[in-house]
């Protein structure tokens, strides 16, 4: 069918219901509204999936929910009866549509026979992964859209490991999915009926003390005194806000709540914007931190698997990049450890192709291995797991530029709660030292180097934004650039080439270009929204000699943009 048919199809059928009915027929004659809501199907990408809310093969609602669903049912079943009987565990967030998305999930799994374990409120996504692994079960699925705008919401699954889906996994499903032509054709049943058969079980509360515990455990500095600092927290109106205050307050941190954004808001109404990785949600904690003179600023985005800090420094508040806050821990978990004695032989760090290089230095010194993966906590997670069946390398600590890292392995995708409490923990251990989170970064940069980082999104909604994002990244790739201004490009490296898979990557449309200096520019276009990402990772003496570098590498890879 034509995306004309389809939409006809779905203001027709008697398994549309008639909110979504009436939601299409305001678009009736609008040729603009229904090609870009039905021309095609929202994807299930690297990330699963993420899109707008409303009604349409290319929105996120519940009939898209329970296509993908019933596509993951028939791989659980074809991996036997104790996989349906090992279940799947479901997550939520504070989202439009995320309770219904779950429980929508929930009850196509149980038609199919599948055990479904809901959480009976929102959890943060961390929780997911480790409850996957406490309760055995074959998978996971967590609805959320992270630090995206309120008119957004997702679909991440999670293998039995507690790892978003590898890519030959994900493939398997996504084969599956495709299979299911109708959307609005998957049968579900009732939430009672499930129930009473076994299929639906709401997870009981010890399960967040168990992993309340996991975290706690990791605490390097047991008797250190926190009283000196003073802590101020948001949530962003999403899942952190629970655990996290739940862990500082038995550690014993003065926290002070952004008592605006605390409670579940499907609108973040009280946030300018979620996203820990923006300006805009640090306003309010901000005015929080200089009426109570905080020394630490920390925010979780929606989810919780990414924190964002902001530092009292000189007087005013500085905010910290994703590349340096995991510095600051990866300095921290490695000094601590190895004076305790606790640092692995055989230890090994992993992080992306487009995070910095401060943290391989950090590891070369202190004799920890480091290994690059693709962008998405999924290949750590893969990494994690490969290694621990060997046997060969420990675990140490894993991180992405984009705010997200994990301490434990107990869980396998980034963790908020725990580089929140981490970090907290490192904050007064170097208060007690005189000094404040900045003044480490500035002594790893006189040890280092100065590192600037930053990333540049560029968005290209619908069809042709599509196309200009495509024609981006392939007249790069025909056409590389030879220098950025007095320095060579000494390699480019294309993540979809064989060169790359020989050597362990999986194919992906990511560049990365080597420069002479030591900096690198990496371009890959986003798994799950329109958007083509520019990272610039500068090696200067000087932070003014790496901000003419940053502004030449600009104007030469973004001028088409």
């Amino acid at each position: 069918m034509n995306y004309c048919q389809k939409y006809r199809h779905w203001c027709e059928s008697k398994q549309t219901d008639e909110a979504t009915k009436q939601e299409l027929a305001q678009i009736a004659g609008n040729e603009a509204e229904i090609k870009e809501r039905f021309f095609c199907e929202l994807a299930f990408g690297t990330g699963g999936l993420r899109g707008l809310i409303g009604a349409g093969t290319n929105r996120i609602n519940k009939y898209i929910v329970r296509k993908t669903t019933k596509g993951y049912a028939e791989y659980i079943k074809k991996n036997g009866k104790e996989a349906c009987h090992r279940g799947v565990v479901i997550a939520h967030d504070n989202r439009r549509f995320s309770i219904e998305f779950a429980q929508e999930t929930a009850c196509v799994l149980a038609k199919n026979g599948i055990k479904a374990y809901l959480f009976d409120s929102l959890r943060p996504t961390p929780e997911l992964s480790f409850a996957v692994r406490e309760l055995h079960a074959f998978g996971g699925v967590v609805i959320t859209a992270s630090h995206n705008p309120p008119e957004y919401n997702g679909y991440k699954l999670y293998d039995e490991r507690g790892c978003q889906l590898v890519t030959e996994v994900n493939d398997l499903v996504v084969s599956e999915i495709a299979k299911i032509e109708d959307p609005l054709s998957v049968e579900v049943c009732s939430v009672e009926e499930a129930k009473k058969k076994d299929l639906i079980v709401i997870l009981p509360s010890e399960l967040d003390e168990i992993y309340y515990k996991a975290v706690l455990s990791l605490s390097l500095q047991t008797n250190l005194d926190k009283t000196g600092i003073k802590i101020v927290y948001s949530p962003q109106h999403g899942t952190g806000n629970i655990p996290v205050r739940t862990v500082l307050d038995r550690l014993g941190y003065c926290v002070i709540p952004v008592e605006e954004q605390c409670a579940p808001d499907t609108e973040f109404s009280k946030t300018l914007n979620p996203n820990p990785e923006t300006a805009e949600a640090y306003v309010l904690a901000l005015e929080y931190a200089k009426k109570y003179d905080a020394d630490l600023v920390i925010t979780t985005d929606p989810d919780c698997d990414r924190l964002g800090v902001a530092v009292k420094h000189g007087g005013d508040y500085i905010r910290m990049t994703g590349n340096q806050s995991a510095a600051i821990l990866l300095e921290y978990i490695l000094s601590q450890r190895t004076a305790l004695g606790t640092l692995p032989k055989n230890a090994v760090m992993f992080n992306t192709v487009v995070t910095s290089d401060l943290g391989d230095r950090i590891c070369a010194d202190y004799g920890v291995s480091v290994e690059k993966t693709l962008t998405g906590f999924k290949y750590i997670g893969d990494k994690i797991y490969r290694h621990e069946c060997l046997g060969d390398k420990t675990f140490v600590f894993g991180y992405e530029e984009s705010y997200g890292c994990l301490i434990s392995d107990c869980v396998r995708d980034k963790d908020a709660v725990q580089a929140s409490m981490m970090l907290c923990e490192a904050a007064a251990y170097y208060n007690s030292k005189k000094k404040t989170l900045i003044d480490v970064l500035e002594d790893l940069y006189a040890r280092y180097g100065f590192f600037l980082d930053a990333l540049d999104n560029f968005t290209f909604k619908g069809l042709d934004g599509a196309d200009k994002i495509t024609s981006l990244v392939n007249d790069l790739r025909k056409e590389p650039p030879a220098t950025v201004g007095e320095y060579e490009v000494v390699a480019m490296e294309d993540y979809q080439s064989q060169k790359m898979q020989d050597v362990g990557f999986p194919s992906s449309n990511v560049l990365r270009f080597l420069i002479k200096d030591g900096s690198w520019v990496a371009v890959r276009p986003s798994g799950t929204e329109p958007k083509c990402k520019f990272y610039f990772s500068v090696n200067a003496k000087t932070r003014s000699e790496a901000e003419a570098k940053l502004s030449t590498m600009r104007k030469v890879f973004e001028k088409n943009c």
